[in-house]
């Protein structure tokens, strides 16, 4: 059978509320009126559009909708790593939050090679705010969401300026208790595995261990970089105890003490006779009977709340002041201490 001329290649258009409105033999506004809840429509003409719109494909453009209203409903997130368990998780619990709040989450990877490309183009969409979960964020990228007057809630790593709320974990006050337990527990050799440089948390956490062993009239013996993975955790580890005598090594985030934990495995150290290993974060692993991490617990429940607190007090207001919130950790003790 020969195709007609035109057909190669060409697909159906998507039905419009015009489409059904012809179909139905109604009028444009009606349409819009069958599917706006309490709006004023005769109960049959309603359930007669309505069928014939499902029968057509037709649904009605939620983003043209909510713009009606004066919002899109759309919250861009800036995602930070998610090869690490704990943004991961961090980002799987925040698009819930957002869901539940009817707010539509479009992710972005920071670790991809055009971030600042893809967000320069995000911002060409209406977006009701913008999200940053750890890593950074170019100067220009922060300018431009304040002059374009989008809210911007930063996460994990305090940003200044206009309508820019932020939600931080207190990472120095939660490595110093980690290192206060070490200390009374009679450690006295540390070594520190910190994480990328420009990490916030990473810094943040290795002041936190400095003030207290300064305090315990203590010095770090050792400490080494990683890229908080549980791989460079390892091979860091691994380094640093074949090279100094160690009795507590304490490790930026949770990955990195698993992967210290192998190591300390591999080189015949027994935990925590030999050597103490905590991390921090407290992700669902570290509790893990192979593991039964000692850890400092950066709650995400908390920091997501707060959050959706922010994001819902900043579109009701959106000239309020800007508004930042500390969550207080916790150190979790379990069997490597």
């Amino acid at each position: 059978m020969s195709e007609k001329k035109g057909d190669r290649g060409t697909h159906p258009r998507r039905a419009t509320a015009q489409t059904v409105a012809d179909l139905a033999g109604v009028s444009r506004s009606a349409v819009s009126r069958a599917f706006t809840p309490g709006a004023y429509l005769d109960s049959e003409k309603r359930q007669r559009i309505l069928k014939i719109a499902a029968d057509a494909g037709y649904q009605p453009n939620a983003l043209a909708a909510g713009l009606k209203g004066g919002q899109s409903n759309l919250v861009a997130v800036f995602v930070g790593n998610m090869r690490s368990p704990y943004d991961s998780a961090f980002v799987g619990e925040l698009a819930q939050a957002l869901s539940r709040l009817r707010k539509w989450p479009i992710l972005i990877d920071r670790t991809g090679a055009n971030t600042d490309q893809a967000l320069r183009e995000l911002l060409r969409y209406p977006l009701d705010a913008l999200i940053l979960r750890g890593g950074s964020m170019s100067e220009e990228i922060v300018d431009r969401c304040a002059r374009f007057g989008i809210p911007m809630i930063s996460s994990g790593r305090p940003v200044q300026g206009p309508r820019v709320d932020n939600v931080c974990c207190r990472n120095a006050e939660g490595m110093h208790m980690m290192t206060d337990l070490l200390v009374g527990r009679g450690r006295r050799r540390f070594g520190f595995l910190g994480g990328p440089e420009e990490f916030y948390s990473s810094s943040r956490r290795r002041a936190g261990v400095l003030n207290a062993l300064k305090k315990a009239g203590l010095e770090l013996v050792a400490e080494s970089p990683t890229d908080y993975s549980v791989e460079s955790g390892c091979d860091a580890a691994v380094d640093m105890l074949s090279r100094n005598a160690l009795d507590a090594l304490i490790c930026a985030n949770d990955a990195t003490a698993i992967g210290a934990l192998s190591a300390a495995r591999n080189l015949s150290l027994s935990v925590p006779d030999d050597l103490a290993i905590v991390g921090f974060d407290d992700i669902a692993m570290a509790k893990w009977p192979t593991f039964r991490l000692t850890t400092v617990r950066n709650p995400i429940d908390a920091a997501v709340d707060a959050i959706i607190e922010l994001l819902e007090r900043r579109l009701l207001n959106p000239g309020q002041p800007e508004k930042s919130i500390f969550i207080n950790p916790r150190v979790i003790e379990r069997e490597t201490h």
